[in-house]
């Protein structure tokens, strides 16, 4: 059994920040890429950064230069410095992990989500 539990969403004004944080617990064996998507009210669900275990980033172009996507390997966490955050912004925040687990292969977990409301 595998949990991603996020935290760190909220309400702010635009301009301003959050951290995001994401941890995974359970018979994990090792987990791949750590990443963040978001879903806006009536938008598909989009791919906002993602990290390697090695510590490669990608970021979705409409964030470069505000985001930063990090992880704790020891901790099985992945975080999201969300800086200068802007209304478009707004959206539930996922977390993912492409992890293995003691008994399993390779599979995709989902976290709960959590709302991130950017007020003008």
């Amino acid at each position: 059994q595998v949990q991603l539990v996020e935290s760190g969403g909220g309400l702010v004004q635009a301009g301003g920040s959050l951290r995001l944080s994401c941890a995974a617990s359970g018979s994990i064996f090792s987990i791949n890429t750590m990443g963040w998507y978001r879903q806006a009210p009536g938008k598909q669900r989009e791919l906002v950064a993602g990290i390697t275990s090695g510590g490669s980033t990608n970021y979705a172009d409409s964030v470069k230069g505000r985001f930063t996507i990090s992880r704790d390997n020891a901790k099985n966490t992945v975080y999201l410095q969300m800086n200068s955050l802007k209304p478009e912004d707004t959206a539930v925040y996922y977390c993912n992990a492409d992890l293995r687990t003691w008994s399993s292969g390779l599979y995709d977990y989902w976290g709960q989500g959590t709302q991130v409301t950017v007020s003008s």
